[in-house]
């Protein structure tokens, strides 16, 4: 949510910032004047609740003199009928501005890209493991390069088919080996970030309404989401809700912050519009796995942790050996509740070319305001705290990735070095027998 009163002292600049986010101007200009309404409303309703207490002062004093008060009873009734009917005018008032103000996104931090789409998205930096030179990855040019989902298929660890007829499009089933991988990735980068001073916690995956309006996903994206029918209740999106809501309404001691969560959990979207995209893989499920980092820290702070928390999703695929680069997303292409976002996109050999597997985000207090979330800063006045996100990573993409990126011309997947302590030593995945 935005603060209603900077957008009144600086509207032509907010009208400016929230234009590159696709807002139309005209919709601020309604806003404010919703807002000015509702504020002269206010006032009025003030003085009159004045005038009713004289009012009612004359007509005590009228009756102790044992004096004929019935016209400053029917002033009386009058003032209140009046108060009564501009109450309701107000509570429509309120909300109006507050279905606009919902829809809102966040405005974008000055030095975010300006651009419609991903097309004005800016590479910051890119990683490959040394011994691929100049290369972005080691199999380049290499005819017997499989797509993840066939290796898994080959090696009988990923279950598309069964997944579909059980459940639908866009679930699966691992097996065996698959999901052993898929456990010793998540639990290999909730090691690393425990190590990096977060504390692990285990969320619910089912959210009230208000949860999902606290961190942004409400009212706005309610067609992605998994309802549970009949109850004010949300399967989560991502560890993200249940995670930055677990302070909601409450004041933290300023000497803790910054405050680091990390969780694995499921996640669950419809993809509503993703239609024919990533129709096969792990790319785009229904239900994915996904170890998520959440930090409240002071404003001050932010974007400092903004770049470590960047670094932390990093360290994953540095230690994977997984090439990746790093992008700035444009104000066209930001999450709606993020000031500035970092996409960390690994390479994927077999379509020759990177796809997102972590999105970092600053929210400032565009969070924080929805969820109530507060500190005292040095002068002991009450602040909102800054929230920032991020994946550690989405588990599944890393599975497609290492399966790509690790494959060897005899269909076996060569296991990274990190995750064989998980996996009881085991170096290669090789293919099993069918059930």
């Amino acid at each position: 949510m935005l603060d209603i009163r900077y957008m009144r002292k600086n509207s032509s600049e907010v009208k400016q910032r929230l234009e590159h986010r696709g807002v139309n101007p005209e919709t601020i200009d309604e806003l404010l004047e919703l807002d000015q309404k509702r504020r002269d409303l206010i006032q009025k309703v003030e003085s009159l609740k004045a005038q009713r207490n004289e009012v009612s002062d004359k007509i005590a004093f009228a009756k102790r003199q044992k004096e004929d008060a019935s016209e400053a009873i029917l002033q009386m009734k009058q003032v209140g009928a009046d108060i009564k009917s501009l109450d309701n005018e107000q509570t429509l008032l309120d909300e109006q501005v507050r279905k606009i103000a919902a829809h809102l996104p966040n405005m974008a931090a000055v030095d975010v890209p300006v651009g419609p789409d991903e097309s004005a998205n800016v590479e910051k930096r890119k990683w490959a493991p040394e011994e691929y030179g100049s290369r972005p990855h080691a199999l380049e040019e290499t005819s017997w390069v499989k797509a993840h989902y066939e290796i898994g298929e080959n090696l009988g660890i990923l279950d598309f088919e069964r997944g579909a007829k059980v459940s639908g499009a866009r679930f699966l089933y691992y097996v065996g080996d698959g999901a052993r991988l898929e456990r010793a990735v998540y639990n290999f980068m909730l090691d690393e970030h425990r190590q990096e001073g977060y504390t692990e916690m285990i969320t619910p995956i089912v959210v009230n309404d208000s949860a999902m309006f606290g961190t942004g996903q409400y009212p706005k994206f309610q067609d992605d989401a998994y309802r549970v029918e009949g109850l004010n209740q949300t399967y989560i999106p991502t560890a993200e809700v249940p995670l930055t809501n677990y302070y909601s309404g409450e004041e933290l001691p300023s000497e803790d912050l910054p405050i680091k969560f990390t969780a694995l959990s499921p996640s669950f979207r419809k993809e509503a519009g993703s239609a024919g995209k990533d129709t096969r893989g792990l790319i785009r499920l229904h239900q994915f796995n996904k170890v998520e980092m959440v930090k409240f820290t002071k404003p001050e702070d932010s974007y400092e942790e903004l770049e470590k928390m960047t670094l932390d999703a990093e360290n994953i695929l540095q230690k994977l050996n997984l090439p990746y680069h790093v992008i700035v997303l444009s104000t066209g292409d930001m999450g709606f509740s993020a000031a500035k976002t970092y996409d960390i996109e690994v390479w994927m050999p077999q379509q020759n070319v990177y796809r997102e597997i972590s999105s970092v985000s600053n929210t400032e207090d565009f969070q924080a305001r929805r969820m109530h979330i507060t500190y005292r800063d040095a002068d002991n006045k009450l602040q909102l705290v800054h929230t920032l996100n991020g994946s550690g990573l989405a588990v599944g993409r890393t599975v497609a990735a290492i399966l790509e990126n690790y494959q060897n011309e005899d269909g076996s997947v060569t296991i990274p070095e990190v995750l064989r302590p998980y996996l009881g030593g085991q170096e290669k995945l090789e293919p099993t027998p069918h059930h």
